[in-house]
C-alpha cells in the first residue's frame, strides 16, 4: 500500500492511523492467543497460565510512564523502539524452541511493558495528528485495523500448526520489525503547544509538600491493581485472601471504592494553592490539569460507566457458547470472520455518524444500539439450552439454536463497533493536545479498570443468576452513564470553544 503525495491531508493521515493501530492490536493478540496456547501445549497447568493476566497489568498502569514519553516527545521513535523490542522477544522464543524456564515470564513481562509503551506513543501521536472533525472516520479505521492486528495473531497460530512454533515466532518478529520501520516514515510530530513544562526536579520538590496528593494517587493505583490479588493469592497460597477473593464485594465493591476514594481526595488535593503549582509539571501536571477542569469528576465517572454493560457481558459470551455446545471451530468461525467484518463495519458507520452528527449525539444514540445487543444475547441465552460437554460432543447444537446465537453474535459485533467509535472520539475530544500522550493514557487506564472489574465480577453474576438473567441485567448497567450526559455535553462544548 502506497500513499499518494497528492492525496488530501486527511487521507494521508488515515493511512498512518490504520498502520499504527494495526501495530497496536498485534501485541494484544499475541498475548491473549499465542502465549496461552504455547504454554498449554508445553504442559503448563491452567492455574499458571492464568497468572499471565498479572503480566497484562502493564496496560492498566501505563499512565505511570506516559509522562516520560510526553516529556521526551519523538513518538514515532518510541513506537519503532517498542516494536523492535517486541521483535526481540519473538526471536528469543523462536530460538528457544520448546524450552521453558523463568526467563519466559521475564520475556513476556517485557513484551507487555513494550506493548503498553507502544500504545502510549501511538495514542498521543494520533491525537496530536488529527483535528476533531476527523475523529469519527479515523476511529472507524482505528477500530478495524486494531482488530486486524489482533487477528493476525491467529495467522501466527495457524503457522505454528503448519511449520512449527519456531517459524511462527520468526514470522511474528518480522511483522514487528516491519511495523517499527514503517512508523519511522510517518509524518513528524508537531511542536509542543503552549509554554515549556517545568523540570522534573522542581516538580518533585513541590510534591514533597503535597503528601495528600501522593496518598490519593496511591489509592487510585491500588484500585487499578486490585484484580491481581485473587490470582496472586492462589500463586502465593495466601489462604486468607483466597477465602474471600470470590465474593462480589471483594471483586467489585472494594476496587471501585478505592478508586472513588482516591478520586475524591485527588480533587480536593488538586485545588489547594500548593497543588496548583504542580500544574506545569511534566509528571503530575496532567493529573492536576484534568482534575481542575469544571465537571471533570463527573466525566471520569461517565468513562467508568459508559461501556459497563458491554464489558460486563463481554467476558461471559464465550463461556456461554462453550456451555451451549459450540466447538472451538464454530466459535472461531464467527468471531474471526463474521465478527471482524461487522466490527470494522460498525466502527466505520459509527465514525461516519459521529462526523455527521457530533460526538455527543453519537454517544447517546450509538450507546443505545450497543445496549440493545445485550438484550439480543439475553434472548438467545433464554432459548438455547445449555448442554453438558459430553452431550455437546455427541449431539451438537440444533440448527435453529445455532442460527440464533450466530445472529446475536453478529449484532453484538456490529453494535460494539458503533459504540466504541463514539466513545473513542469522546476520549480524544476531551484530551488536551498539549498533554495528549499523558492525558489519554490516564483516561484509557480508567476505562481499562472498569473493563477489568466488570469482567472479573461478571463471572459471579453469570454463575449465580444464569446466563439469560445475567445478560438481561447487563442491559440495565448501560444506563447509569446516561444521567451524566448533560455534564458530558458541557465538557465537549467547552473543549470545542477556544479560550473557554
Amino acid at each position: 500500500m502506497t500513499v499518494d503525495a497528492a492525496a488530501p491531508a486527511y487521507r494521508r493521515k488515515l493511512f498512518w492511523v490504520a498502520l499504527l493501530y494495526f501495530s497496536e492490536g498485534l501485541p494484544l493478540g499475541v498475548f491473549y492467543d499465542i502465549f496461552p496456547v504455547w504454554f498449554r501445549q508445553q504442559g503448563v497447568n491452567l492455574a499458571d497460565i492464568g497468572l499471565l493476566s498479572l503480566l497484562g497489568l502493564a496496560w492498566t498502569v501505563k499512565f505511570l510512564w506516559a509522562p516520560a514519553i510526553d516529556w521526551a516527545r519523538h513518538h514515532r521513535r518510541w513506537v519503532a523502539a517498542a516494536n523492535l523490542g517486541m521483535a526481540g522477544v519473538m526471536v528469543a522464543f523462536a530460538l528457544a524452541g520448546l524450552a521453558l524456564g523463568p526467563w519466559v515470564w521475564v520475556a513476556i513481562g517485557a513484551f507487555t511493558v513494550l506493548s503498553a509503551t507502544n500504545d502510549i506513543a501511538t495514542d498521543g501521536y494520533t491525537i496530536e495528528l488529527l483535528d476533531q472533525r476527523e475523529y469519527g472516520l479515523a476511529n472507524g479505521l482505528r477500530i478495524g485495523f486494531y482488530r486486524a492486528g489482533m487477528l493476525t495473531a491467529g495467522v501466527l497460530l495457524m503457522l505454528s500448526g503448519w511449520l512449527g512454533w519456531g517459524a511462527a515466532y520468526a514470522f511474528g518478529a518480522a511483522v514487528f520489525l516491519l511495523n517499527g520501520a514503517m512508523a519511522l516514515l510517518a509524518p513528524r510530530e508537531r511542536a509542543r503547544l503552549g509554554a515549556p513544562l517545568a523540570s522534573v526536579g522542581a516538580e518533585f520538590a513541590l510534591l514533597r509538600r503535597q503528601p495528600a496528593f501522593l496518598v490519593a494517587l496511591g489509592l487510585v493505583l491500588l484500585g487499578l491493581l486490585w484484580p491481581v490479588l485473587g490470582p496472586a493469592a492462589r500463586w502465593l497460597d495466601w489462604a486468607g485472601v483466597q477465602a474471600v477473593s470470590g465474593s462480589w464485594w471483594f471483586r467489585g465493591a472494594v476496587p471501585v471504592g478505592l478508586m472513588f476514594a482516591g478520586a475524591t481526595l485527588l480533587v480536593r488535593s488538586a485545588r489547594t494553592p500548593a497543588a496548583l503549582a504542580l500544574r506545569d509539571g511534566p509528571v503530575f501536571g496532567a493529573w492536576v490539569e484534568l482534575l481542575l477542569r469544571p465537571g471533570m469528576v463527573t466525566v471520569l465517572a461517565f468513562i467508568l460507566l459508559f461501556k459497563l454493560g458491554d464489558s460486563a457481558m463481554g467476558f461471559m459470551v464465550k463461556p456461554f457458547w462453550v456451555d451451549a455446545g459450540f466447538s472451538a471451530g464454530q466459535i472461531g468461525f464467527v468471531s474471526v470472520n463474521i465478527g471482524l467484518a461487522l466490527s470494522i463495519a460498525g466502527g466505520l458507520v459509527g465514525g461516519w455518524y459521529v462526523d455527521k452528527r457530533g460526538i455527543f449525539r453519537g454517544l447517546w444514540v450509538l450507546g443505545l444500539w450497543q445496549a440493545v445487543s445485550n438484550l439480543v444475547y439475553a434472548a438467545a441465552a433464554h432459548v438455547v439450552p445449555l448442554l453438558t460437554p459430553g452431550a455437546a460432543a455427541t449431539m451438537g447444537v440444533a440448527p435453529e439454536h445455532m442460527a440464533l446465537v450466530y445472529a446475536a453474535s453478529a449484532f453484538e459485533s456490529l453494535t460494539q463497533g458503533l459504540g466504541t467509535g463514539a466513545f473513542l472520539a469522546f476520549l480524544m475530544g476531551i484530551t488536551s493536545k498539549q498533554r495528549a500522550t499523558t492525558e489519554y493514557a490516564i483516561l484509557s487506564s480508567i476505562f481499562a479498570f472498569s473493563r477489568s472489574v466488570a469482567g472479573w465480577a461478571g463471572g459471579i453474576g453469570a454463575q449465580e443468576l444464569g446466563y439469560a438473567t445475567y445478560f438481561f441485567l447487563t442491559f440495565w448497567l448501560s444506563f447509569p452513564a446516561y444521567f451524566l450526559l448533560p455534564q458530558v455535553r458541557r465538557m465537549l462544548e467547552r473543549e470545542a470553544t477556544p479560550g473557554v
